[in-house]
């Protein structure tokens, strides 16, 4: 039995695949601690598996395209909610509650005409 789905987050899309194993994660070919270094993040995407008591019941096997490292961590963490959902519907409530079943929406703001990004004007001077 193998689940695929899908996650995104900003400019980051995740391919996640889940198959009965041991509780191995993989993104991009290469175990999550070699590819995040980070402790934040790497709680961040086994949040979902937490969620659901499936920490050692599951290998994770996940392609990210686009983005930084956190927006990948949190495309791969919704794909994992999603796989999770296909197992055992009942996971809903407690994924839902823990706000894992909800993409993020905020994109980056476009840089206008007259200022030097988004939302910082230049300087004013008076003289």
């Amino acid at each position: 039995m193998m689940i695929l789905s899908s996650g995104g987050r900003k400019e980051a899309a995740a391919r996640v695949r889940l198959v009965p194993g041991t509780g191995i994660i993989t993104v991009n070919g290469r175990p999550v601690d070699q590819y995040l270094p980070k402790g934040p993040l790497q709680t961040a995407v086994r949040q979902a598996l937490q969620v659901a008591n499936a920490e050692g019941r599951f290998d994770v096997f996940a392609d990210v395209r686009g983005g930084g490292v956190a927006g990948q961590m949190g495309a791969v963490r919704l794909g994992i909610a999603r796989a999770l959902l296909v197992v055992d519907a009942e996971l809903r409530a407690p994924l839902r509650k823990a706000g894992l079943l909800t993409r993020d929406p905020r994109q980056k703001e476009r840089k206008k005409y007259g200022h030097k990004r988004a939302r910082k004007g230049f300087q004013y001077s008076k003289r």
